[in-house]
């Protein structure tokens, strides 16, 4: 009776996991008999998915059970806490119940208790932008699944053009992979940055503009962004990054600190010859007013995950940032 959760902000590679169980458990001659995949706004989902998973599988084969964005883990009515209790125990050994959902665990809960007593708890967290030695360790990996070969640089550049979309970073290395064919030679950064889709290149221009309190082409940047569907939050985290990494070196270049080896590794850059410029580019703003702009960036987060309107919250909180610029 296997049951596992996954959970986490990574919802490609929550896909990519529960694809890969598909995949692994399912004879293909039955699988269209015993797959079942359940979402959260379908009545009663719960229910369905436990009867489904009692139901013993067609054929000489396995069922598998796919409870996709359950709230579980956040809310249990005292009624299915019951069935819960009753029915995880006592599964076949031929079913194996997947149940995966974007939020934590509520570990208070007794439904979470139970699930951690009888399932394999799994997250899938996405990578901070400014973990850059993990994006490159991740990229490198993936890579190797898809069978493609990169430079230690051009690993570097990749990782620094999609960042922790882990979507687009297998849609860029299997495109990468259709390239290279049977080469044997690893692709560079040369390659990379022709032909991988560089939508960072555009926060980074409106980081840019933000920073020099242009409010028109900032906007304009902003409707470019949305309109080749760059996701709103990957925006944000992007604008977090680049703010974050100005700061860090404003506040210790005012503190006296003149090591650029010391500020390069503060503010987490791979490469340190990047600090003169950086350090040109903020040397019209203060500490002080780039500490302001990371509580907007937070309200401009918080914002969007409680689904505010993209285009306008962006816009408005993107005013807000080239006014405290200016």
């Amino acid at each position: 009776m296997p049951i596992y959760l996954y959970w986490g902000d990574d919802s490609f590679a929550i896909a990519q996991a529960a694809t890969a169980l598909h995949r692994k458990l399912l004879d293909p001659v039955w699988s269209s008999f015993n797959y079942d995949k359940i979402t959260a706004e379908q009545s009663d989902a719960m229910m369905q998915g436990l009867n489904q998973a009692m139901t013993p599988p067609f054929g000489a084969a396995h069922r598998l059970v796919w409870l996709a964005e359950t709230t579980l883990c956040q809310r249990c009515p005292e009624t299915l806490l019951t069935e819960l209790e009753r029915t995880l125990p006592d599964l076949p050994d031929t079913t194996t119940l997947l149940l995966t959902t974007g939020n934590k665990p509520d570990s208070r809960l007794k439904s979470t208790k139970l699930l951690q007593k009888h399932a394999t708890i799994q997250e899938f967290p996405l990578i901070p932008t400014w973990k850059t030695d993990l994006l490159v360790k991740q990229v490198k990996q993936v890579a190797q699944e898809v069978g493609v070969k990169l430079t230690a640089h051009g690993a570097e550049l990749l990782a620094d053009l999609v960042g922790n979309d882990t979507r687009q970073l297998h849609s860029e290395l299997e495109k990468l992979r259709l390239y290279v064919g049977d080469a044997k030679q690893p692709l560079d950064e040369v390659a990379i940055a022709t032909l991988v889709t560089a939508s960072s290149q555009s926060t980074i221009q409106l980081a840019a503009a933000i920073r020099q309190g242009q409010t028109p082409q900032a906007l304009d940047l902003i409707a470019d962004l949305l309109r080749q569907n760059e996701p709103a939050l990957r925006i944000v985290s992007s604008l977090v990054t680049q703010f974050r990494t100005w700061l860090w070196i404003k506040v210790m270049r005012e503190a006296g600190e003149r090591n650029e080896q010391d500020i390069a590794k503060a503010a987490e850059l791979r490469n340190p010859k990047r600090l003169y410029f950086l350090q040109k580019e903020i040397e019209s703003l203060s500490s002080h007013t780039l500490v302001q702009t990371l509580p907007v960036l937070l309200e401009l987060e918080v914002s969007l995950k409680r689904g505010a309107d993209e285009l306008i919250t962006l816009q408005t909180k993107i005013i807000e940032l080239c006014e405290l610029c200016r």
